[in-house]
């Protein structure tokens, strides 16, 4: 039987109080959405809401584009399965081998704090199942916590978007947490490479990526300890 990989989104499509839209980075969805297909894998996407999750605009415009996101945007079955996400309310941690979060801005408002986010990583986490993060999304991290009530990134390597890159791209004051602050706050051993070149960390079933970089090889971690 293939395994399962759940991918989860964000639901959260403002940025802050700009008026600006927001969402989930499309080439760290498209990314490691074919790295973990092309390897067999079955992969189910999942948001807050569910349906059909924000794209953050700035994600699609063509100076972001890859060879995976144009093979995204092309792919009628992809396109079916992004506009009807499951709730995340609806989904069990038995269901699949493995969970992955793709970033963007959004999951610095909706997922950092979403309870159903939270029971799932710690149900993942108790099965002792791959739990991957890149970019913006090792936020949803934060909060979750093992079986001995300790938040499941103290003390491990970990990595995440660096308040360099936040500030690069304007938005330290925009959004509600910076990501590298956070990971570090909550006990991580946060390390990072310069600004925008790919940089991941494993530690045990914990997989975490720096940036838009890092989505495929934070993919290739991820079906690495799923013995892919």
């Amino acid at each position: 039987m293939n395994q399962r990989i759940l991918m989860v989104l964000t639901s959260h499509d403002q940025l802050g109080d700009t008026g600006q839209p927001t969402g989930f980075w499309l080439e760290e969805l498209a990314a490691p959405y074919y790295a973990c297909l092309d390897a067999g894998a079955d992969v189910v996407l999942a948001s807050p809401k569910g349906g059909k999750p924000p794209l953050d605009p700035k994600s699609d415009a063509e100076e972001s584009q890859t060879e995976a996101t144009r093979r995204f945007k092309q792919d009628a079955d992809a396109q079916e399965r992004l506009a009807n996400t499951h709730r995340l309310a609806d989904v069990s941690a038995d269901d699949f081998d493995a969970i992955f979060y793709p970033g963007g801005h959004g999951p610095l408002w909706d997922l950092v704090e979403d309870a159903d986010s939270i029971r799932l990583i710690e149900a993942f986490w108790a099965q002792h199942k791959p739990v991957a993060a890149v970019c913006h999304a090792p936020i949803a991290l934060i909060h979750a916590r093992d079986a001995e009530g300790r938040p499941i990134i103290e003390g491990r390597e970990v990595t995440g978007f660096t308040n360099g890159e936040e500030a690069a791209v304007g938005l330290t004051d925009v959004v509600p947490r910076l990501v590298e602050d956070a990971l570090i706050a909550g006990g991580g051993r946060y390390s990072k490479a310069d600004d925008f070149t790919p940089y991941t960390r494993r530690d045990g079933q914990l997989i975490t990526g720096q940036n838009p970089p890092s989505s495929e090889p934070v993919a290739k971690l991820l079906l690495e300890a799923l013995g892919k």
